[in-house]
């Protein structure tokens, strides 16, 4: 099973090997979609978490008995179809190839269940016809 989590930081959990933990303890792959942590700030983390449903709850709660705020991130992207152009600057920055320019007609062709919500194509769109729904 895959969940996708926004976890936050105290400053003073900033230096725990997160990752590390939840694949040695809980048997729980974390791919990272997004970090923005620095020294001494509050950090924030968008993972994508994969492994048996028990284990993943079980790494939750672990996660938030450390103080770490665990969020599970259920925005999706959002094309606005009347303001988009088609330029294809949005394709670029998409990690997953959720994103992609049809070849013979070069209209934009967003596959929802490839996207990761990482939110990259969102500052990209020189029109704004990208959004979240939250």
């Amino acid at each position: 099973m895959k969940k996708r989590v926004t976890l936050t930081f105290p400053k003073r959990t900033i230096q725990m090997p997160v990752t590390y933990r939840l694949a040695k303890d809980f048997n729980v792959a974390a791919n990272i979609i997004r970090a923005q942590v620095a020294p001494n700030q509050i950090g924030k983390l968008v993972l994508e978490l994969s492994g048996d449903i028990d284990q993943l709850e079980a790494a939750i709660d672990w996660m938030r008995s450390q103080n770490i705020g665990v969020s599970q991130a259920l925005a999706e992207i959002v094309i606005d179809r009347d303001i988009c152009v088609d330029c294809g600057l949005c394709t670029g920055v998409c990690p997953t190839e959720a994103l992609t320019l049809n070849p013979e007609t070069f209209q934009l062709i967003f596959t929802r269940s490839r996207c990761i919500v990482c939110e990259q194509c969102i500052p990209t769109c020189p029109v704004q016809a990208i959004s979240t729904n939250l």
